[in-house]
């Protein structure tokens, strides 16, 4: 079993920026894909973001391209979300997911799901 825990949300100013992490542990963690959902008030939980293991494989969300990076460091089993040009429709709940399989994380079906940290953008 792989827990994850997320971190770095909270409340920005339209405009700034953001970083959040999601630290997973477990010996299972290794060579899973990794990434990022985000749910707003009102709206079904959103695909943001996805990484392979080795980094061979990206994809973003529609609504994200542009603006969000995503990274990971494999030795610290940390991933990354780097959020630019915040907006106020960006406020959400972001939760962080692992997974076998990049397919399946991305299709929401993920193994393992973190907490969520809250994002919330100011206008």
């Amino acid at each position: 079993q792989v827990q994850l825990v997320e971190s770095g949300g909270g409340l920005v100013q339209a405009g700034g920026s953001l970083r959040l992490s999601c630290a997973a542990s477990g010996r299972t963690s290794s060579r899973y894909a990794m990434g990022w959902f985000r749910q707003a008030p009102g709206k079904e939980r959103e695909f943001v973001a996805a990484i392979s293991w080795s980094w061979s494989r990206i994809y973003y969300g529609d609504s994200v391209k542009g603006r969000f990076t995503i990274s990971r460091d494999n030795a610290k089993n940390t991933v990354y979300l780097q959020i630019n040009s915040l907006k106020p429709e960006d406020t959400a709940v972001y939760y962080c997911a692992a997974d076998p399989s990049i397919e399946g994380l991305v299709g929401a079906d993920a193994n393992s799901w973190g907490q969520g940290t809250q994002v919330t953008v100011s206008s």
